[in-house]
C-alpha cells in the first residue's frame, strides 16, 4: 500500500478506533505488561560469571564521553507481553540481549571525526574495543540461549532477524541523509530493519513456541511490525511536537525530515541545507528545525503513527480477549502520544 493510500486510511479509522478515554504513556503501559507476566524484562539470567569482567572493564571508561556507558540500560522488549510457556520468557530475554548487543556494538566511536573535546584518545581505542568484545560476548550467549530452545523454526527466525538488523544498519552507515536518496516510500522498509525485524520475529517465535497456528503467528509478526515502526515514529517525532523541545541534533534520516525533504523536492532542500549552514559547512539543527516545523511533514508522520498503531491493534483481534491482549492494546495506543 503506497504511503498516501495510508493517510486516507487513517482517516477512515482515527476516530474510532483510538476511542479510549485514557490511555496510558509509555512507560506506564510497558510497567503495566511486566505485571501481568509476573517479572520484569531482564537477560541477566543468560549470563555467566564472565560478565564481572566486562563490568570491570567498562568502568575504566568512566568520567570519559565514550558513548558505550549510555547503552546498556537503554533496552526495552515487547513480545514479554505474549509469554505462556518458559521458553517464550527465555525468547525474551534472548531477544532483548540480541537488542542490547547491536546498542553496544553502536557505541562505537568513528576515530576519523575525533577531537579533543571528545575526550583522550587513548579512552576512546579502549571503549572501541570494548564495545566490539561485549557485543560479541552478549551475541554469543544469545546464540547459545537460543540453541537451547530446540525448535529449529525458531532459530531460523531470530537468526534472520539478526541478519535483518545488521543489514539494517549497514544501509544506515552507508547512506547520505544530506543528499536525500531516501524517500518515505524507503523509510520504512529501511527502518523495519535494524528496529522492527528482531521484534516482529521474535514475536511470531513466541507463538511459535506456544504451538500457535501460522495465521496467529502471522498475526504476532504483524503486530510486532506495526509496533515497532509505531515506536520509531514517536520516537523521531518527538522533537517536533512536543511542547519545551529543544533542538539540539537530530538524524537527518528521521521520519519528519524524510518527509520533509519529499514535500519540499531535492533542489528545494539543497538550498534549505545551504541556509542553514555555516563557514565549516556545520549544520544549524535549530534553524533547520524551524523550517521542518513549517511544512506539513511532522503532521504526515503523525498520520503515519496512527496508521501502524491502528495495524497493530488490528493484529490483536485475532486474539482472544485477555489481560495479555489489553496490554499488548496499550502499547499500540500509546504510540499516539506525545
Amino acid at each position: 500500500m503506497a504511503w498516501r493510500s495510508r493517510f486516507s486510511y487513517i482517516g477512515r479509522r482515527h476516530l474510532s478506533i483510538f476511542a479510549n478515554p485514557s490511555p496510558s504513556n509509555w512507560t506506564k503501559v510497558v510497567s503495566d505488561a511486566e505485571k501481568i507476566v509476573g517479572y520484569p524484562t531482564s537477560f541477566m539470567s543468560l549470563l555467566s560469571d564472565e560478565l564481572s569482567n566486562v563490568a570491570m572493564h567498562v568502568k575504566k571508561l568512566v568520567g570519559t564521553k565514550h558513548p558505550l556507558l549510555n547503552t546498556a540500560s537503554n533496552s526495552d522488549l515487547i513480545c514479554d507481553s505474549m509469554v505462556i510457556y518458559p521458553s517464550q520468557r527465555n525468547l525474551a530475554e534472548i531477544t532483548e540481549l540480541i537488542h542490547t548487543a547491536f546498542l553496544v556494538h553502536r557505541g562505537i566511536v568513528n576515530l576519523k571525526e575525533w577531537m579533543n573535546s571528545d575526550g583522550p584518545l587513548k579512552n576512546m581505542q579502549f571503549g572501541n574495543k570494548m564495545a566490539v568484545l561485549s557485543g560479541d560476548f552478549l551475541l554469543a550467549n544469545a546464540c547459545t540461549g537460543l540453541a537451547q530452545l530446540n525448535d529449529s523454526k525458531v532459530v531460523e527466525l531470530i537468526s534472520s532477524a539478526i541478519g535483518d538488523v545488521m543489514q539494517g544498519i549497514y544501509h544506515e552507515s552507508s547512506t547520505s541523509a544530506e543528499e536525500g536518496s531516501l524517500t518515505v516510500a524507503s523509510w520504512e522498509d529501511q527502518t523495519f530493519l535494524p528496529h522492527g525485524a528482531l521484534l516482529a520475529k521474535s514475536c511470531q517465535a513466541a507463538m511459535k513456541l506456544a504451538r500457535h497456528d501460522t495465521e496467529a503467528q502471522n498475526w504476532a509478526f504483524q503486530y510486532g511490525k506495526h509496533l515497532a515502526l509505531g515506536h520509531k515514529l514517536n520516537s523521531d517525532l518527538q522533537l517536533f511536537v512536543k511542547s519545551g523541545s529543544e533542538p539540539a541534533v537530530f538524524s537527518l534520516d528521521s521520519a519528519p525530515v524524510v518527509f520533509h525533504r519529499q514535500i519540499v523536492g531535492p533542489e528545494r532542500w539543497r538550498h534549505q541545507l545551504k541556509q542553514v549552514q555555516n563557514m565549516a559547512r556545520q549544520i544549524d539543527y535549530t534553524k533547520l528545525w524551524g523550517l521542518i516545523k513549517m511544512e506539513r511533514g511532522v503532521s504526515q508522520g503523525l498520520d503515519l503513527c496512527s496508521y501502524h498503531s491502528n495495524k497493530a491493534l488490528e493484529a490483536m483481534k485475532c486474539f482472544p480477549p485477555s489481560e495479555a491482549r489489553s496490554a499488548l492494546e496499550n502499547m499500540a495506543y500509546a504510540l499516539t502520544k506525545f
